[in-house]
């Protein structure tokens, strides 16, 4: 079950990146939910590529086709299967890499693991398996949106040392999508294009970090032990390609404080119990308390470089490749919608589960 993600609310994805598609069959949705391709066309094509010159020009339409699970526009409570064709594959371009490994890819990894692997595109490894994900986070956030009033956003916050200040509470998804690295501080996007375009044209490639927000999210959302709510925000995080890092609330920086200075104070306000500061992120021994959650996910520099470098080929002998073929200078822009899939997928999940157990 290595491929599937979810226990009330799972899903399974499926395909590889130069196959006759790629796609995703959804188990626990509820039914009676209005559902049309309509409803997620959007987020695919906030994630296909082609779409600004920032991001790898393959020219896929991303459409989505649903196969089963509905009637009449409503959700049957079935599994629901989602399809979108690949349609611009070009595998010439990868025809050395059958024979050697890329560096920093999972080629090597596969390998040696099945003895065989789609080398095409990078086969089950290469991004074009997140439609899948973001077409399921679609459903996921029409249903927290439409049956428990919570927001899911993610922005690009920081490109390679470029830095941007934004308010995770006020952010809007209209700030989010007025550049095409969508970062809501326009300023310093100019910077972050520019940066990009720049190791583009060197053949070389950035990193960087995206945040998440989820708010309006009740009280008791996560279960002890092993599910704390963070704990399965970090595997769904840590399970997209080229992610690196994760942290919430203050993260790593809340080290530098002492736990007077850390510590949520709680307050009475409006009727409610809320906490003056929000260092813990909307998470609390695991479960939610009520606050907006907050988070960001640290993204590695693209493995695919236009320079000669040094590996090995399936014989074990030293060789040399250059990166070849159409590829993102930065993951960033296009991790976007998958972070805000992930984050989706694990909250509907424990909405389900939390209204299974407590009503």
């Amino acid at each position: 079950m290595a491929n599937s993600f979810g226990q009330l609310f799972r899903i399974t994805t499926w395909g590889e990146s130069h196959g006759g598609g790629v796609g995703v069959v959804v188990d626990g949705c509820p039914p009676k939910l209005k559902l049309t391709e309509a409803d997620i066309q959007p987020d695919l094509d906030r994630r296909r590529p082609g779409q600004s010159k920032i991001v790898t020009p393959r020219k896929e339409s991303d459409t989505v086709k649903i196969l089963s699970g509905t009637f009449e526009g409503k959700t049957l409570g079935t599994p629901i299967s989602m399809w979108v064709k690949n349609e611009d594959q070009r595998s010439e371009a990868y025809n050395e890499m059958a024979s050697k490994f890329r560096p920093s890819h999972a080629d090597y990894t596969y390998h040696a693991k099945f003895g065989i692997r789609a080398w095409p595109g990078g086969g089950r490894t290469s991004a074009r398996e997140t439609i899948g994900r973001v077409a399921a986070g679609a459903i996921a956030k029409k249903i927290l949106k439409e049956q428990f009033g919570v927001e899911v956003l993610a922005y690009v916050s920081q490109v390679q040392k470029l830095t941007a200040e934004i308010d995770h509470e006020r952010v809007t998804m209209k700030q989010i999508e007025s550049n095409i690295v969508r970062c809501p501080d326009a300023k310093m996007a100019e910077k972050m294009i520019r940066l990009i375009e720049k190791m583009r044209s060197a053949g070389d490639s950035v990193g960087g970090i995206v945040e998440g927000v989820a708010r309006g999210v009740p009280v008791g959302w996560g279960e002890p032990v092993f599910d704390r709510l963070e704990a399965d925000l970090a595997k769904a995080m840590l399970s997209l390609p080229a992610s690196k890092g994760f942290d919430i609330g203050s993260g790593f920086g809340g080290i530098a404080l002492t736990g007077l200075q850390h510590n949520d104070a709680f307050r009475m306000k409006g009727g409610k119990v809320r906490t003056v500061t929000n260092r813990s992120g909307g998470i609390q021994g695991g479960i939610s308390n009520g606050e907006p959650i907050y988070f960001r996910v640290a993204f590695k520099p693209v493995a695919t470089v236009m320079h000669e470098q040094d590996t090995v080929d399936v014989t074990n002998k030293n060789t040399t490749l250059k990166g070849r073929g159409r590829h993102d200078p930065c993951v960033l822009p296009r991790a976007v919608p998958m972070v805000e899939a992930m984050t989706a997928l694990v909250l509907v999940d424990h909405a389900l589960r939390h209204k299974a157990q407590c009503g």
